[in-house]
């Protein structure tokens, strides 16, 4: 038992409350974790585990036969997922030939009579269940770790907020998570389908430079009001953000509209011409959109965006110097060459002085579009992750889509946007193309900059590598932002270094 968190019990009033026991574990279980679910013969055991299975799957139809004469039963799902049942197990011995430590490295183990493994089982990361019957059902005792038991109340947690807005018995799966510490469920009832937003802050991080962390210096949102005060901003202005329908700020919690799949790629992820040019003519009349002040929140409290100022702009693209050169280099950028290197963005971002200054979504690309195709104008382009927006150069979100990181565009489909949003902002009298195409240039070469450390820094720090596919990319949209005669000095910086860019 946890020496330091207090064990959790749930009634269960039938099989459907077992289930949806299992359906919430599965919400809350991650790689490294262990169940032992302890209880007589039929007390659920098998219904809890086999509904947990399911739901990680998202197959309600999967075939999950018991584990009793087989010991294991393993599955390739999310994360590989193994259920144990050692009821025949003769001998405590007989354990270490199932490699319970290999199958926790990446992946989950459900034990059934777990009383035998006792002392093998991970104290760390053990989830006991037990489950004894009350009448005419049963009542589940949850004991674990603290950071698992933390886990599991926020899962009820949830339960009660959609119970609260009339969300009872929905079906919950996991749909998608990040590095911010949001997780996203697909919520279902019998009418429709929802996404939930869960978003816990994320540790501070360390301090680097007056006092601030990087996510502090960025701007990046830790917490749910930005994209609440964001999103009511677009709505207000007719653009198509996902609707929330129910929220709770303090807990963050929100429960969003499905605004669907459909996206601007095509089957074989290639560019969907038509969808990039309502995209691009969304981004100008975004464009033309007074910014906004003070947003009010509905708890009563308002929000003001940030600004992309100067030591954003600059510590965004030491990213290339801290990660990128290392990377290629084997070793930790020269200092001379950091400062020389800040030195000319000092430069390049006081060449944005005249710059049209706005709302900028800051990743407005492929993976955060959603085709509206009910919809009309630039109604069909739905607009996603936009919380941590700022008031910066209007031509960054322009080099984000024209420029897309994850898709390739070609250079001639990239004149085609470039020209389509133009000629839509030539129509407003006092648009200054040459300081926007300035601006656009600037923001290209900052975007990219900071992109190809980031691939790296996903490689290194974070073990995702699928990422560098990205990198022969970026370089040759930052090969493109450098023809631009204001960024001689990056182009002269980069040959000064010896550093390819071709």
């Amino acid at each position: 038992m946890s020496e330091t968190s207090m064990p959790l019990s749930i009634v269960l009033a039938g099989e459907a409350e077992t289930i949806r026991l299992g359906e919430e574990l599965a919400l809350t279980v991650k790689p490294g974790d262990c169940i032992a679910l302890v209880g007589d013969l039929g007390a659920g055991k098998s219904t809890l585990a086999r509904a947990l299975i399911r739901a990680i799957a998202d197959d309600a139809d999967l075939e999950v036969p018991s584990p009793t004469f087989t010991i294991v039963q393993a599955y390739a799902l999310r994360f590989p997922v193994a259920h144990l049942d050692l009821y025949r197990l003769s001998d405590v011995s007989e354990l270490d030939e199932l490699g319970i430590d290999e199958m926790l490295s990446d992946g989950v183990c459900l034990v059934e009579w777990p009383e035998i493994a006792a002392r093998d089982l991970p104290n760390d990361s053990t989830i006991t269940l037990r489950l004894t019957h009350e009448g005419e059902g049963r009542v589940a005792t949850i004991d674990a770790p603290p950071k698992q038991m933390a886990r599991l109340q926020r899962v009820f947690a949830i339960r009660e907020f959609l119970e609260n807005h009339g969300k009872t018995n929905v079906s919950r799966r996991y749909f998608s998570g990040d590095a911010a510490y949001r997780t996203y469920e697909l919520v279902r009832d019998d009418y429709s389908q929802y996404l939930l937003m869960d978003w816990q802050p994320p540790p501070r991080g360390p301090v680097i430079k007056d006092g601030k962390t990087y996510a502090e210096i960025v701007h990046l949102a830790r917490d749910v009001p930005p994209f609440v005060a964001i999103g009511s901003y677009l709505t207000e202005h007719g653009f198509s953000t996902p609707a929330i329908l129910a929220q709770d700020l303090e807990n963050g919690i929100l429960l969003l509209e499905d605004m669907g799949r459909d996206g601007v790629l095509d089957a074989d992820g290639n560019p969907i011409e038509a969808r990039y040019l309502q995209s691009v003519a969304c981004l100008a009349a975004l464009h033309e959109t007074p910014a906004p002040g003070l947003i009010a929140l509905p708890n009563g409290t308002t929000y003001t965006v940030a600004s992309f100022d100067p030591d954003a702009m600059k510590i965004e693209t030491s990213l290339l110097v801290d990660w990128y050169l290392p990377h290629v280099r084997g070793g930790e950028t020269d200092e001379n060459a950091k400062q020389s290197y800040y030195a000319v963005w000092d430069q390049l971002i006081a060449k944005l002085d005249d710059a049209e200054t706005g709302l900028l979504l800051r990743d407005f690309h492929s993976p955060n579009i959603i085709w509206q195709s009910d919809k009309s104008g630039i109604g069909q382009v739905g607009i996603i992750d936009f919380q941590d927006a700022m008031i910066g150069p209007k031509a960054y979100d322009l080099a984000s889509i024209v420029q897309d990181a994850r898709v390739t565009i070609s250079p001639e489909l990239q004149a085609r946007l470039m020209e389509h949003y133009l000629n839509i902002r030539r129509q407003n009298p006092v648009f200054d193309e040459k300081s926007f195409l300035k601006a656009f240039a600037i923001m290209a070469a900052q975007r990219n900059c900071k992109l190809v450390g980031i691939w790296v820094r996903l490689l290194k720090r974070d073990g995702k590598p699928d990422y560098m596919k990205h990198m022969p990319r970026t370089f040759s949209y930052l090969r493109a932002a450098l023809a631009h005669p204001d960024l001689t000095p990056l182009r002269d910086w980069f040959a000064d270094a010896a550093i390819d860019i071709n």
